[in-house]
């Protein structure tokens, strides 16, 4: 299983952003993370076409997971203010698609592979609307939300390497649940930052909703795939 990942930690909203910016930089996120989702599905459909992620089991699948995504997110943060910053986000989001195509192929080996892929996305899809119309009419300041999702997102990030070697079905059950409850929350916190001008940049905003979005999505799918996966 890939590892969850989340950026920004903490931090708190602040800045004199006008409102006509905050607008700017929610559109601006909004139409960069649906064409981030265009080479996902590219990096998706290559891996499950070639196989070329199946041998990256165990260990080695963590190390090459883990180096290049970080690689690129280190990249794209160097970026962020420059012509490169948008090729650099849609390059990892095209790795990533790679990355969760071992996880697809294994998905599409049921006889409802297919369906269940789907109700991952629809599942995915809801939440995400969920937590953008929560957004919109929560008036509080959930800047305090960052520090305790980070640590969340640590913990999940550790138990899930260590169930790369451990094997453990019920802890990849249970990492899963936790992740879906963690990057939901983190959909809420990172939009709440946008839309209070607590995030101009919209590379990295795109950036982190992205992982959200991408962690929910991979944990719903595993659910779906242990509970619900049909054999031949």
């Amino acid at each position: 299983m890939n590892d969850q990942l989340q950026t920004l930690p903490g931090g708190a909203y602040g800045g004199a952003v006008s409102g006509a910016e905050r607008n700017r930089v929610l559109r601006n996120t909004y139409w960069l993370l649906a064409l981030s989702m265009v080479p996902t599905v590219l990096g998706a459909w290559l891996g499950v076409a070639t196989g070329i992620t199946a041998s990256l089991t165990g260990g080695l699948g963590l190390i090459v997971f883990l180096g290049g995504a970080f690689g690129f997110m280190f990249a794209i943060e160097k970026t962020k203010n420059s012509a490169a910053g948008v090729p650099v986000l849609l390059g990892f989001t095209f790795f990533m698609g790679l990355m969760l195509s071992r996880l697809i192929a294994m998905i599409l080996g049921f006889k409802n592979g297919s369906e269940l892929i789907m109700t991952a996305f629809g599942g995915t899809a809801a939440v995400f609307f969920c937590m953008a119309s929560l957004s919109t009419v929560i008036k509080r300041d959930l800047s305090a939300m960052g520090k305790w999702l980070f640590v969340g997102a640590v913990v999940l990030m550790v138990g899930a390497a260590i169930n790369v070697f451990v094997g453990s079905t019920a802890g990849m059950l249970a990492i899963s649940v936790a992740a879906i409850g963690i990057f939901s929350a983190y959909m809420l916190y990172d939009l709440k930052r946008i839309i209070d001008g607590g995030e101009t940049n919209y590379i990295s905003a795109t950036l982190a909703l992205y992982l959200d979005i991408y962690n929910v999505f991979q944990s719903l799918l595993i659910l779906l795939g242990v509970m619900g996966g049909e054999r031949d």
